[in-house]
């Protein structure tokens, strides 16, 4: 039987850019990883709205 529970994890994604150019608001995303393939911080480039651009987010918390 096979377990409920799983590897993944759900994190959230936030850009970089956006907080060292002191504009409101924040570009953030919602995603899921394999906890146990993928142990450090995840790093994508993802399009931030606010500043009209592909920037990198990283993982928080």
């Amino acid at each position: 039987m096979a377990s409920k529970r799983g590897n993944r994890i759900q994190v959230i994604l936030e850009c970089t850019e956006h907080k060292e150019s002191g504009q409101a608001g924040t570009s953030r995303y919602i995603t899921t990883k394999n906890k146990k393939n993928t142990t450090e911080r995840i790093e994508l480039k993802k399009y931030n709205p606010i500043l009209k651009k592909v920037t990198v987010h990283k993982e928080i918390k």
